[in-house]
């Protein structure tokens, strides 16, 4: 009966620990989506100079909420988003709308995919 209720607790433990990462990773998520939001308004004004102060502001917001993400993601998707904001930088400085439109939203669904992704569900599991 003790193992019983060991192996419960321990179940348990996992399953919060589960959630709750899952909680953060999607909070942390929607801090950085919120932000490629507003640089999507920016460049719908072709506000360049602005746009380039805003990705400078993601970047920053990328380091710090998506520090801790290495710890439980794949490290190929991390570099992946990294090398997203690299070129979407890039062509901001260049002002090169049609890039930049399709970089950002590039950007966007890697960000969103990844909560997605990691979420327990059944058919993460299975």
């Amino acid at each position: 009966m003790r193992q019983l209720l060991a192996l419960l607790s321990l179940f348990a433990a996992v399953v919060a620990l589960g959630l709750w990462t899952n909680h953060l990773l999607q909070s942390s998520a929607d801090e950085i989506i919120q932000h490629i939001e507003q640089i999507e308004d920016v460049l719908e004004k072709n506000q360049w100079d602005y746009a380039s102060e805003q990705v400078a502001e993601l970047e920053k917001v990328w380091k710090q909420k998506a520090k801790w993400w290495p710890i439980i993601l794949d490290h190929q998707e991390i570099d992946n988003i990294e090398f997203s904001t690299a070129r979407f930088k890039e062509y901001i400085a260049k002002k090169d709308a049609a890039l930049s439109w399709g970089q950002l939203t590039e950007l966007k669904m890697m960000i969103e995919h990844i909560p997605e992704k990691e979420a327990i569900t059944l058919e993460n599991i299975l």
